[in-house]
């Protein structure tokens, strides 16, 4: 118990302080992050909606693996870019190993099952008829995919929140492809694992604590959205 409590006063001591590795560590998580969601938001919405309204054979086999991809192990995830990424690679002449860049396209690859699997559920479970409406008031075919995408908006938030959620709390992925570089590719999960094995528990609660931030602020601005939206 006393060493809880010896690493929260430690905690709130660097915070409180602005520590700058603290900080530099937080802004890039936030970058890395952000980015990997809105790169993944751009191909499993658009994805999503291709599942849940094309008509196609194999359909249901390609929902069925999207939902498989929602339990993807970030690891698995790293060592997949890991060995594309690596320098005798497929990709490796982009140089992209133990980068921002590389730990970005981890986290997309974790992300977009999540997004794409949320986006075909919310759309698939909107009234058959509501499709019908749509096009007998003559929408077009870029009108109706937005009408569609507005009336299972509320959905789509919790999409932009597991897929957030996701990549900024994943460490497997972003240790094996960034390689924890100080001042280079070091993240809050990355370096908060770092710190417990020096027995630095109080900078690594810090990290935790912010990383609990992180998903609390997310939560709390797509919770707004969502009481908004459904009070209009």
């Amino acid at each position: 118990m006393e060493l809880i409590l010896d690493g929260f006063t430690e905690a709130w001591r660097l915070l409180r302080t602005g520590d700058a590795d603290i900080y530099e560590i937080t802004a890039r998580t936030a970058l890395i992050s952000g980015t990997s969601t809105l790169i993944a938001l751009l191909i499993g919405v658009p994805g999503g909606l291709f599942l849940a309204l094309a008509n196609f054979r194999g359909q249901r086999g390609l929902v069925a693996l999207a939902n498989a991809g929602t339990g993807m192990p970030p690891v698995v995830a790293g060592l997949i870019v890991s060995i594309l990424l690596w320098r005798s690679g497929l990709l490796g002449g982009l140089g992209l190993i133990y980068t921002p860049a590389g730990i970005v396209i981890a986290q997309v690859l974790i992300a977009v099952p999540i997004i794409t699997a949320v986006t075909a559920a919310a759309v698939m479970s909107l009234p058959p008829a509501l499709h019908l409406q749509i096009r007998a008031m003559g929408a077009d075919q870029r009108q109706y995919l937005w009408l569609v995408v507005g009336e299972a908006r509320l959905p789509l938030l919790v999409a932009v929140m597991a897929g957030f959620g996701a990549v900024v709390s994943e460490v497997g992925a972003s240790q094996m492809v960034g390689g924890n570089i100080a001042g280079e590719t070091r993240v809050l999960t990355t370096a908060a694992v770092l710190e417990v094995s020096r027995g630095e528990f109080g900078t690594a609660l810090a990290f935790g604590l912010i990383l609990v931030a992180f998903i609390v602020v997310v939560a709390g601005v797509v919770t707004g959205v969502q009481v908004r939206a459904q009070r209009r």
